[in-house]
């Protein structure tokens, strides 16, 4: 592994690495003034609880903005995602895609390896 390589790895924001918040992260980069709680949860088959606890976590790291409203009467949960958010996230992204951009070169070089190998040859590392 290269220096490179390695400021890749340490450019995946832990924050935003787990399944799930990435996922909300990717659905609030979609909208403009923010998406309602519910809206999330659906669209990222998150239960209510499990919701809130990625929320608290992205809000606590100033990924996103959460503000709570009432509408004919109705609390309304609205979950945007913060400027800083936005740019981390994106920094995220452009790391995530230069790894899998370096893991796929690195599975076709083993590949044309393996091709150049005679047929019941064993190859030892």
């Amino acid at each position: 592994m290269t220096a490179k390589d390695a400021n890749l790895y340490d450019a995946l924001e832990k924050i935003f690495h787990e399944p799930n918040r990435l996922a909300i992260m990717s659905h609030l980069c979609a909208a403009d003034g923010g998406v309602p709680f519910n809206e999330i949860k659906d669209a990222c088959s998150l239960t209510d609880g499990n919701l809130n606890r990625h929320l608290k976590v992205l809000e606590d790291a100033g990924a996103v903005l959460i503000r709570k409203s009432f509408v004919d009467g109705k609390p309304r949960t609205t979950v945007s995602i913060s400027r800083s958010g936005l740019d981390r996230f994106s920094e995220y992204l452009s790391a995530l895609s230069g790894v899998i951009r370096q893991a796929s070169r690195s599975i076709a070089a083993e590949k044309r390896k393996e091709a150049t190998v005679p047929a019941g040859q064993i190859v030892t590392a």
